[in-house]
């Protein structure tokens, strides 16, 4: 099941109510770009953690625009990262193949 599934599941299943959900999400995705980044380049741990201390200060005016979007504007297209995300777990190493 993919990860947003889950997350929405439990904060349903929490009565976690929407906005703090959000705020939880976009948190932990900038978490996680950022650990990635620590993997990726000689960041460092300390430069991870001041780098999600900036993210952290965004994230209050992207769940703000997140929650007046309409569906009809929300949305994307990628094909073919698709196509290489089906062979995304059987590859040897898999951070940042697809």
């Amino acid at each position: 099941m993919a990860h947003a599934s889950v997350m929405a599941l439990a904060c349903a299943a929490h009565a976690i109510p929407l906005e703090p959900a959000l705020h939880g999400w976009l948190h932990s995705t900038a978490a996680n770009l950022v650990s990635a980044g620590v993997r990726l380049v000689p960041l460092g741990q300390t430069d991870g953690q001041l780098a999600l201390a900036a993210l952290s200060h965004a994230i209050p005016a992207i769940a703000a625009r997140a929650l007046i979007t309409s569906l009809d504007d929300l949305g994307t297209a990628a094909p073919e990262l698709e196509l290489a995300s089906l062979s995304h777990e059987t590859l040897y190493t898999r951070l940042f193949r697809s």
